[in-house]
């Protein structure tokens, strides 16, 4: 899931984008994967109150399945990011990363993170549009909205 406010996943993604003239990317970054935008498991939580929904189960995911390199690229193009993206072998970069872990103790990214980013997981996706009358925003959109907000755009939380 990503929207505003994000200090992980796409918010770190984003922010460390912006600070690096090279972005690496693993392999070829096609890695699958069905990101959810906050603002719409909002309005489908909203749905859910207005309309009284009590006593189901819902897998809710992100309707598009989108590959890794091109969400980064889509962040790239919505933040204005000037890094250049870097495709590296998948196992330097699990190599690098392990080496990473060895001179911090808390890094950002790790090899169990790599190793899940390139696991093929593929969840269920349900009609969520019609079951709770929302209307989905596209991956594209839901980015700009996320990072280019005048109000929220900039705004990360602490914890």
């Amino acid at each position: 899931m990503f929207g505003w406010f994000d200090r992980k996943h796409l918010g770190w993604l984003a922010r460390f984008m912006r600070k690096v003239p090279v972005f690496p990317i693993p392999g070829d970054g096609r890695f699958m994967r069905q990101p959810l935008y906050a603002g719409d498991f909002a309005a489908i939580i909203a749905s859910c109150l207005r309309s009284r929904m009590a006593g189901q189960r819902y897998n809710i995911t992100g309707l598009e399945k989108v590959d890794y390199v091109d969400i980064i690229a889509q962040i790239k193009r919505s933040t204005g990011a000037r890094a250049r993206l870097l495709h590296i072998p998948y196992r330097l970069f699990h190599v690098l990363l392990t080496t990473w872990a060895v001179f911090d103790r808390d890094p950002p990214f790790t090899a169990a993170q790599l190793k899940a980013l390139v696991a093929h997981d593929e969840f269920e996706v349900i009609d969520w549009p019609g079951i709770f009358g929302v209307t989905p925003t596209p991956f594209a959109t839901a980015i700009d909205a996320t990072f280019n907000d005048p109000e929220y755009g900039d705004i990360t939380l602490e914890f």
